[in-house]
């Protein structure tokens, strides 16, 4: 779920950069070509939003830094490590080490999110679909945003397969992969222009206009709405390069590592992964919250006292604005309380993992303990994502053309995640959020003190999470209730289109219409033009557009505010399509998801098949763990479905957790041969291809 939130929070964080003399790996001196390129004006490199509960602001400085390091000074590099180093293969910091040796830019962090076909702006570099009010297209002005009748529903109907643990992995997953900052709008800048308090559209503020009924049911012509940064030098900050231009349009910053890293539950930079550890640890573990336990388990910590609150406080509680919320990896972990649930399974599994490899590996540091342990949670990730996730989304048939099996590290593919996927395809999960937050007892029965909780009483609530129940009653939730159905005539709740709770605004927002005006604020071409990209038929009438959407309601009423299929937004229009069989996305979504996760497997040299990743043994054992087995080992459930995407009815449906597999973490024990002090991970033949090849970068620790 992408929510607006437009309080910065946290520290800068500072350079990295170390030693005067050395080169990079370009042959460019670093420090000459960091001061040529921190000569750029100081606005380039203002502060952008971060989230709450991320610790960290966002810097164009910080990737100057990061990426002009010289290699054997970035942190996590192991320097001076010989060729015939242990065979332990280690995991980079992704966003100091990337996916490519050649291009180290694709997938890092506060880079540009990439651009599958060229963007659409009114003035060819800048102002989005929309903005100038006499502007037509194929004859007439393009309906405003705000049209909930298109998108908004009060009912649901049901999905029959599959469980509300389906949605929220998809939202989980989609917060490892992008966050797009907005801009900030303080009058130095902007001359004075305030998005929470003004209807002009005025950079960096592109308010959704609202029809007149519904500005008198409310009181407000429009709904607040940031424009997402721009990269630095793109679009009309280009005038500051001399190249204000529609050679160079407006691009949007990704916060994130592309990557199916875990980023998370460890961050995506070096300051915020220093936050999230416990230093005082033997053990390479999490910080745990010291103030709230469940039944003996952990819960994520609070964000720091230095960090402002950001969270709706709970009832009774001492007199405050904005009580403190969850610390994690990415800063919407406390958005709602399914989400939560799932980030704190990962806390409790790293911390799982490390103590049993500290006490197969005694011997081991506690960096050590904790890079294998993140190493195997983000393997974990990506197997639960492609394996179990992805192709329920997509359909077999879909899943087979677009992604295919696992060929091997290409270093040619761009893993960088696309504009389309994070602004308008993968956002098809919002069409599959139920309305309520359901709450199970121990029988999988609807809970006698914790009632079914609508949505919009949930939104950045962590004290639900710590005083009504803990996980276990949400995730019995997940498994045994079924998610919403997306469904043509029914596409998103009304919780998220009339009551979405947003941090710092006092009115409730509209998710759908936020959505669509994402879209046209990143430039993103209609519904037509991607259709072609996917090689799919353009669609000219309503006849036309019927054999993509069968609904007639729908249809009609896509024409009569779209006039023209072209003219369609493409969340809108991917969204409405008809259902590939066996999946839960039209044709559309289908392609350029498929095509998003294809490029983030086989453009990551650290995808967990990779064999020079994991040894053949390790491989092995991570191909047997399970969703189910993480919700066996890290809560009190002593049953579980043995898919947890399938809804199930308990007891039938479920399994004793004794006959789930899991990994056996022998795999990982590290011997000594005999008269040979250094250690090996004894795992057979696959152990031999861990070591470093001449001008190969060493695995950081």
């Amino acid at each position: 779920m992408h929510v607006n939130f437009q309080t910065p929070v946290g520290a800068a964080q500072g350079s990295i950069l170390q030693g005067s003399t050395a080169r990079t790996s370009g042959g460019v001196r670093g420090p000459p070509l960091r001061r040529n390129l921190m000569k750029v004006p100081a606005n380039c490199r203002r502060k952008v939003h971060g989230w709450p509960g991320s610790g960290v602001l966002l810097w164009h400085g910080e990737l100057v830094d990061q990426v002009l390091t010289p290699k054997a000074h970035r942190p996590g590099h192991t320097a001076g490590e010989p060729p015939g180093a242990p065979a332990r293969r280690r995991l980079p910091a992704r966003s100091v080490v990337f996916g490519t040796m050649d291009h180290p830019r694709w997938g890092a962090a506060n880079t540009a999110l990439a651009r599958w076909l060229p963007p659409v702006y009114e003035d060819g570099f800048s102002q989005p679909r929309g903005w100038n009010s006499g502007f037509l297209y194929h004859g007439s002005p393009l309906p405003p945003v705000s049209t909930r009748n298109a998108a908004s529903t009060r009912w649901e109907s049901v999905d029959d397969q599959y469980s509300d643990f389906l949605t929220v992995w998809g939202q989980y997953i989609d917060h490892d992969m992008a966050l797009t900052p907005q801009s900030t709008s303080p009058a130095a800048s902007w001359g004075g222009a305030n998005c929470l308090q003004t209807c002009e559209i005025r950079g960096p503020c592109f308010p959704i206009q609202l029809p007149a009924n519904a500005s008198q049911d409310t009181g407000t012509a429009c709904l607040p709405f940031y424009r997402s940064s721009a990269a630095c030098g793109t679009g009309d900050q280009g005038v500051l390069f001399g190249n204000l231009s529609a050679a160079n349009p407006r691009q949007q910053m990704n916060a994130l590592t592309s990557f199916l890293d875990a980023s998370t539950v460890y961050g995506s930079s070096p300051a915020a992964e220093k936050q999230l550890r416990n230093w005082t640890s033997t053990a390479g573990l999490l910080r745990v919250n010291l103030r709230h336990h469940d039944a003996g388990r952990a819960y994520m910590p609070f964000t720091p006292p230095r960090t402002p609150a950001a969270c709706v406080p709970a009832p009774g509680a001492p007199r405050a604005a904005r009580a403190p919320c969850f610390l994690a990896g990415d800063g919407r972990a406390s958005e709602v309380p399914a989400l939560a649930a799932v980030h704190t399974l990962w806390l409790r599994e790293h911390n799982r993992l490390a103590a049993e490899l500290k006490a197969l590996n005694a011997h081991w540091s506690a960096d050590t303990v904790y890079q294998e342990a993140r190493k195997v949670v983000g393997a974990l990730h990506q197997i639960i994502t492609l394996r179990d996730y992805v192709p329920r989304i997509l359909g077999p048939e879909a899943f087979r053309q677009h992604i295919g099996p696992y060929e091997g590290y290409d270093p040619t593919v761009n893993p960088t995640v696309s504009n389309v996927f994070s602004t308008a395809a993968f956002r098809f999960g919002h069409a599959t959020v139920h309305p309520l937050v359901r709450r199970l007892d121990i029988g999988f029965q609807e809970h006698a003190d914790l009632p079914r909780l609508p949505l919009r009483d949930a939104f950045f609530r962590p004290w639900r999470l710590i005083q009504e129940g803990g996980l276990d009653p949400v995730v019995r939730g997940l498994l045994a209730r079924p998610a919403k159905l997306q469904a043509q005539h029914q596409l998103v709740n009304e919780d998220l289109t009339e009551r979405l709770f947003v941090l710092a605004q006092p009115d409730a927002l509209d998710l759908a219409s936020l959505n669509l005006q994402r879209g046209r604020d990143h430039g993103l071409p209609g519904y037509n033009r991607w259709r072609e990209f996917c090689g799919l038929p353009r669609l000219e009438t309503a006849a036309d557009l019927s054999r993509a959407i069968a609904n007639r309601s729908v249809v009609d009423k896509l024409m009569d505010l779209y006039k023209h299929p072209d003219n369609i937004d493409v969340w809108l229009g991917g969204l409405a399509e008809d259902i590939l069989p066996r999946a839960r996305t039209g044709p559309l979504f289908a392609c350029i998801i498929g095509r998003q996760m294809r490029a983030l497997r086989d453009g990551d040299r650290f995808w967990w098949e990779n064999s020079a990743v994991f040894t053949e043994a390790q491989r092995w054992e991570l191909g047997k763990h399970s969703l189910p087995r993480v919700l066996c080992d890290n809560t009190g459930l002593t049953s579980v479905p043995v898919d947890a995407f399938r809804t199930g009815t308990f007891p039938q449906d479920f399994v004793p957790c004794s006959s789930i597999p899991g990994l056996d973490l022998e795999a990982w024990r590290e011997t000594f041969p005999q008269g040979d002090a250094r250690p090996f991970i004894a795992m057979g033949p696959a152990a031999a291809r861990s070591c470093n090849h001449p001008g190969e970068e060493s695995w950081p620790a």
